[in-house]
């Protein structure tokens, strides 16, 4: 069985384009601390893992993290901990909420500079959980890769999954495909789906022509909706940061919950970015991979949204930098 080196991260070779190395961070001795000057990921080996800080130019974490958990571990039962988090879809209480409390193998990758984390979940079989993180050297963007492998002896039915969960009080843009016209466009070009606890007259939504919106407030109850996104992003406007995650929709693929490559869930407390890739059948010893990249941008001045025109001219800049 391949086994990853579980040296501390000070024995590794250098990267050229970022810099890891070790930190307590409240309570976990053992955090990989990334950065490359401007930004910085924190990422728990002790525990998870999860990448539980990303930070630029010093204007505080982006995600949320669940104090009452940080710096816990060995704990029962799942433990949400907050932070960017790698899950299997479709949502089931067994292979879903993997108990992940204990220490997990990690190594840094060679000259590329990839860090790479593993994780070797049990139930409902043997599933071993690779996620790879790598730092532009040049600015805040993060490739964060999710790759599940099959090690057990039967086949089993699942996909992988990254959840981001956001600080909260921010605001989620999620971007729509041009608006089409009839007689010419008869054929549907999204899909929706929607839980049994989303009611679409919340307040927090906003369904526009070319954004759909969804505004964090501690005063509601949980709300989901899932799509096939094929727009390749979505932002969250928190304070004085921009976070742009950016996913990929593949054509002829099946995706989870009735074909969703990008859900989003809010609670009072927080907001989920999610991106799932392929449902497969995967064979004994067979993989499967989705990547997203995520963007973080500073901003100077105070944002004011009042039309989907004053949108489009704010963000329209940042989204060109994505590539």
């Amino acid at each position: 069985m391949h086994k990853l080196d579980t040296r501390y991260v000070h024995d590794l070779p250098s990267c050229p384009s970022m810099k890891v190395d070790t930190t307590n961070y409240k309570g976990w001795p053992n955090t990989l601390r990334v950065t490359n000057g401007t930004t910085e990921l924190l990422v728990t080996t002790d525990v998870g893992p999860r990448v539980i800080s990303y930070q630029t130019a010093n204007r505080g974490n982006i995600f949320k993290q669940f104090d009452e958990q940080i710096g816990g571990a060995g704990e029962g039962e799942f433990m949400i901990r907050g932070g960017h988090r790698f899950w299997l879809g479709p949502e089931d209480w067994i292979l879903t909420y993997h108990v992940d409390n204990r220490p997990v193998q990690w190594k840094q990758n060679g000259p590329a500079g990839e860090l790479v984390l593993e994780t070797l979940q049990n139930d409902p079989c043997m599933i071993r959980k690779t996620l790879g993180i790598r730092l532009s050297a040049e600015s805040s963007a993060v490739t964060v890769r999710h790759t599940a492998t099959n090690e057990s002896s039967s086949p089993i039915r699942f996909a992988t999954w990254g959840l981001s969960v956001m600080r909260p009080g921010g605001l989620e843009i999620i971007p729509q495909p041009p608006l089409g016209e009839h007689p010419r466009d008869i054929l549907p070009n999204r899909g929706m789906v929607l839980w049994p606890y989303t009611d679409l007259a919340d307040p927090r939504w906003t369904f526009g022509t070319h954004y759909w919106l969804l505004r964090q407030d501690a005063d509601f109850p949980p709300t989901k909706i899932g799509l096939a996104h094929g727009q390749r992003w979505i932002a969250y406007l928190s304070d004085d940061l921009l976070f742009i995650k950016k996913i990929e929709l593949l054509a002829g693929e099946s995706y989870p919950d009735g074909g969703c490559n990008f859900e989003t869930f809010t609670n009072s407390e927080m907001i989920e970015i999610e991106s799932l890739g392929p449902l497969k059948m995967l064979e004994p010893g067979a993989s499967i991979t989705h990547t997203e990249r995520w963007f973080l941008f500073p901003l100077d001045e105070q944002v004011v949204i009042d039309s989907e025109d004053s949108l489009t001219s704010w963000i329209t800049p940042y989204i060109k930098q994505l590539g």
